[in-house]
Order: structure tokens, then C-alpha cells, then sequence
């Protein structure tokens, strides 16, 4: 099992403080700045796992994440982890980012134990292979 992430996000502080976090843990992350770059890479990259921001300035996540379910360009990605990561908190917001094709659901400001915790789950870090995904 590999270890890409690929983060879509337009907040340049919120990508570094991610890259950060997880790179301390062995991931590589790949980087979207937009939501038609993120869908691109997501069907041309090896990605294990996406971080998905809702608010993008293109397409938001919602619309991201249905692309990245319907793709035709890649069959896995019916099945690839995508977890929102967004400032959006009102009520029905956790269901509509499920509802368009999201796992998990994480409000910002990204808690970086909550972040480690989430992705892990997902796929085990690279530096503690003895996790169970």
C-alpha cells in the first residue's frame, strides 16, 4: 500500500500546515490548488487518500468529489478515501459532503492529532506499517 495524499486546497497556509503534519509521518503529498487540477491528478496520479476543501475558487468540493466518483479515466477512484476538510460547519453540511461522495467529514481549523487520527485510518502511516488500514 502506497502513501500519496492528494490535498485540494487554494489556502496556501492551510496546504503548508498539512505537508507539514503529514510528511512528519511519512506521507507524500501531492497538491491541488483548485478543484479541475484536483480531479486531474486524481485520475493521473497514484493516489492513496484525497483531502478535499469545499470552498475552492473553480468547482467546489461537492462538485469535485462527484467528478472524482464518476470518473471513467480510473475505476478506483469509485472506492478512493476522500475526506472533507472545510471551514463550512452549519448543519447538513457533514451529509451533503457524504451525500456527494465524501467518507469523513473534518471541520477546520484542522486539528493535526484529528487530521494524523483520519488518514491513518484510512492508510497506515509509512513510518508505523503495523497499523491496520
Amino acid at each position: 500500500m502506497g502513501s500519496n495524499v492528494l490535498y485540494i486546497e487554494d489556502n496556501p497556509d492551510n496546504m503548508m500546515l498539512v505537508k507539514r503534519a503529514l510528511e512528519s509521518r511519512g506521507y507524500k503529498l501531492l497538491q491541488a490548488m483548485d478543484g479541475l487540477t484536483g480531479v486531474n491528478m486524481a485520475e493521473t496520479e497514484e493516489v492513496d487518500l484525497i483531502l478535499l476543501d469545499i470552498n475552492l475558487p473553480d468547482i467546489d468540493g461537492y462538485e469535485v468529489a462527484r467528478r472524482i466518483r464518476s470518473s471513467e479515466k480510473k475505476s478506483s477512484l469509485t472506492y478512493l478515501p476522500i475526506i472533507a476538510v472545510t471551514a463550512n460547519a452549519l448543519k447538513g453540511d457533514a451529509e451533503k459532503a457524504v451525500a456527494a461522495g465524501c467518507d469523513v467529514y473534518m471541520s477546520k481549523p484542522i486539528n493535526i492529532r484529528e487530521l494524523w487520527a483520519r488518514v491513518e485510518a484510512f492508510v497506515p502511516s509509512p513510518l508505523n506499517p503495523s497499523q491496520k488500514a
